[in-house]
């Protein structure tokens, strides 16, 4: 098994730029495209939130044809704080999922050997998210459905601290990370809206935010309550491998992938003198 996952297009309507000078539809484009390159092909790609920049009718017509030229495997998406429910409902109902729910965009996917929970974190009009009781009972009793299956949960704020925009995370991140210490069976979660790689524990499970696929956050860790300034280092993608380990047990493997090229690939030559 084999998930791409990207997060943060900030897509905007044609012929805007995110923050006043970001191309994100162009970079959106490119990591799409950099997405359906990849070899082997990914069994399904995760979006995990902020698809738009302004939630905007015609940011998600824009990026529903470019999942629809660009990829030809199963995308699954959530929406991010910049998003409004409500478009994104209905610019992307025709994605599996999206519009399961009454009131929000989650569900789970059972077409894979690791089950896959989509949560939506959006608090609407704020950049901040949280699981809110109804929220937190949908997903409680979800994971009671299959206690003995290995569990992947994708979500778009993050449910700890990293000294990265932490003011703007999930509220009530302890709540939900006792929630998590009940069900063993969830092995990762997956985050966005960071813009920046990290990997912290939660409760059993590894929790990771993925990079950005056009801007990034700056790497600032001397004023962690405050929201970070942008910058446009390396976009990037992760790959998540469901991978046998020697111990015979299949264990969730993460890499990071480039979405653009760089010199190589050279072969290794070995020194003379070296050692081996």
């Amino acid at each position: 098994m084999i998930l791409i996952q990207l997060t943060d297009l900030h897509c905007v309507p044609y012929g805007r730029q995110a923050m006043g000078r970001c191309e994100t539809n162009t970079l959106a484009e490119r990591a799409l495209r950099a997405v359906a390159r990849f070899r082997p092909r990914a069994d399904a790609v995760l979006i995990t939130g902020d698809l738009s920049d302004n939630g905007l009718p015609e940011a998600y017509a824009l990026i529903a044809e470019m999942i629809r030229r660009t990829l030809d495997m199963p995308v699954y998406v959530i929406p991010g704080n910049h998003d409004r429910r409500d478009n994104f409902k209905a610019g992307l109902a025709h994605l599996p999922g999206v519009a399961d729910d009454p009131a929000f965009v989650q569900y789970a996917i059972e077409s894979h050997p690791v089950r896959i929970v989509m949560l939506d974190t959006v608090i609407h009009g704020a950049p901040g998210g949280e699981m809110c009781a109804a929220r937190m009972a949908w997903l409680d009793a979800k994971l009671a459905e299959q206690p003995e299956r290995p569990t992947l949960i994708a979500m778009h704020h993050p449910p700890f601290n990293c000294g990265l925009n932490d003011a703007i995370g999930l509220a009530n991140a302890a709540e939900f990370t006792a929630l998590i210490g009940r069900h063993k069976q969830v092995k990762r979660i997956i985050c966005g809206h960071h813009h920046r790689p990290v990997t912290v524990p939660v409760a059993h499970a590894i929790g990771s935010i993925c990079p950005g696929v056009a801007h990034q956050v700056e790497l600032d860790l001397g004023q962690p309550g405050l929201i970070g300034l942008w910058n446009l280092e390396p976009a990037a993608f992760q790959v998540h491998v469901l991978m046998d380990q020697p111990t015979g047990e299949a264990v969730i493997v993460s890499h990071m992938g480039y979405v653009d090229d760089y010199p190589g690939p050279f072969p290794f030559v070995g020194d003379p003198d070296a050692p081996h």
